[in-house]
């Protein structure tokens, strides 16, 4: 994928400066921040950094840009014609994206290709036809011959901070929405990813998206991101990240009474019952925990096997863990890459240590490997109490906790103790047992005989400690747009006098 020269070419050839009113620009103080590949150390850019001034100008130009409806006030067809549009730029540079993806992310570029690129392509394609579906309604009032009705307006100028872990992806899926609500957006990508979003931001452009619509910022969260938290000029705040950032997001927010949809994480349970195929559930579980280096909100973390088949599966998961290889996400073959950054790194080898101090067997991995670069392998570790760190904490890296049960309401019951609810799994081959445990595990979305399934069409969010609101689907659509009630006295002047 790209030879050497290609892709240095291409790093070059990429934009570093914040996107601001349809230009690019730096930082008014000239400040930038190094991004680094995390799978040698090495820098690959200095990126323009914006702080309090460049998010005012940029969120000033948005909210010029919906006062004078350059979006919103286009028709939803021609609105339409250029999501889609964005779409297509995102499939023609596909190999590009996915390349820098990988030198940004640490991911294989292979899956960058395969799975995050056509996702964050149909997150266009799916909201491009809402804006010619967001319709108001007529409603019957008790009051004679008067006419009420609704129209679904945008709420205005967004803000959104997305995270590192699928930055194309992250980017997509809260950009889309908002553009079909109609909205104006400034949107911040991580200071650990920002290449992608940069990029995007010139298809995005190059579709005929008027300035000022959608600004992309790159900077620091204690800079960029609490501007934005506590801008009065933004409307409504889209948070993917860790609970300290989003409390003081929620408290930022109060200054203007922004409205917030907060993605914080997850702690997913994957139930393993005796008539399940072990198999599919072997190959789910082990790319459920380690795809993406298990930096996933929904990644397999706690592994519930029924104590009839739990020593089997476990010896069948530890077989298919070590046959995977760790190296540098452009090498063909890769399954797992380095880990986003040393901090991360150092921070998941304290949740193994952890592990073993509190009892936990490491049956594989956990080591470091020589050499350059954020590697760790994955790690599968058995014999966890309910109790334990590990069971109860986000580590967001390659590491999956085991445990046994035996009765239904057990462990549905312990999958439910944990303060998260993002998503869960089950295997089974009774549809009722599937459709009662779906039922009743507490969280966002369940996948039942199949992992990780996402689709721009599906809603996706949490409950508990994994925040609130969703940013896709058609629900989505809720959070970026409003109602606006009507109302028409239809009767003739004087009629209307005598009335009241």
């Amino acid at each position: 994928m790209m030879t050497e020269p290609e892709r240095a070419a291409l790093l070059a050839a990429t934009p570093r400066q914040l996107f601001i009113d349809g230009h690019f620009c730096d930082a008014a103080d000239g400040r930038t921040f190094a991004t680094l590949n995390p799978a040698t150390g090495e820098m690959l850019a200095e990126i323009a950094s914006a702080g309090k001034a460049e998010i005012d100008r940029a969120v000033n130009a948005a909210r010029r840009a919906h006062e004078q409806e350059r979006w919103r006030g286009m028709t939803p067809a021609r609105r339409s014609r250029i999501m889609w549009r964005i779409g297509e730029l995102i499939e023609e540079h596909a190999e590009k994206l996915a390349v820098l993806e990988s030198l940004d992310n640490g991911k294989p570029a292979a899956g960058a290709l395969n799975i995050d690129l056509p996702q964050a392509a149909q997150h266009f394609f799916y909201h491009a036809g809402w804006c010619t579906k967001l319709e108001g309604e007529t409603m019957p009032v008790s009051w004679p011959r008067h006419l009420a009705y609704t129209l679904r307006e945008p709420v205005g100028v967004v803000g959104q901070i997305i995270p590192w872990n699928y930055p194309m992806i992250m980017a997509a899926r809260n950009i889309a929405p908002a553009l079909a609500g109609g909205n104006c957006l400034v949107l911040k990508p991580s200071e650990e990813t920002s290449l992608t979003a940069l990029y995007l931001a010139r298809l995005i452009a190059e579709a005929g998206v008027p300035e000022g619509v959608v600004n992309i910022v790159p900077g620091l969260g204690a800079e960029a991101g609490a501007a934005i938290a506590e801008h009065h000029g933004i409307d409504r705040i889209f948070f993917t990240g860790g609970h300290r950032t989003a409390r003081a997001i929620i408290a930022a927010s109060a200054g203007n009474f922004k409205q917030l949809t907060m993605e914080l994480g997850g702690k997913t349970p994957f139930i393993v019952y005796p008539d399940a195929d072990i198999d599919a559930a072997v190959d789910a579980a082990v790319m459920g925990g380690f795809t993406n280096q298990g930096q996933n909100c929904c990644a397999v973390t706690r592994l519930y096997v029924h104590d009839a088949i739990r020593e089997d599966f476990v010896a069948r998961a530890v077989a298919k863990t070590e046959a995977l290889k760790m190296g540098n996400g452009l090498e063909t073959g890769t399954a797992l890459g380095p880990l986003i950054s040393k901090a991360h790194l150092e921070r998941v080898c304290g949740f193994i240590a952890i592990a073993e101090a509190e009892g936990g067997r490491i049956v594989t991995g956990g080591t470091r490997p020589e050499g350059p670069g954020n590697f760790i392998s994955p790690a599968i570790v058995d014999n966890v109490a309910d109790n334990a760190t590990i069971a109860r904490e986000e580590i967001f890296g390659p590491v999956i906790a085991t445990f046994g049960f035996t009765g239904e309401g057990e462990v549905i019951a312990r999958a439910n103790a944990s303060p998260y609810g993002l998503a869960a799994s089950i295997w089974t081959q009774d549809l009722s047992r599937a459709h009662e445990v779906a039922r009743r595990l507490n969280v966002g979305s369940v996948w039942t005989n199949c992992f990780s399934r996402f689709d721009a069409a599906a809603p996706w969010g949490g409950v508990k400690a994994s925040g609130y609101g969703t940013g896709i689907g058609a629900h989505a659509l809720d959070e970026y747009t409003r109602p606006k009630a009507v109302w028409i006295d239809t009767r003739t002047g004087e009629a209307a006098k005598m009335l009241g």
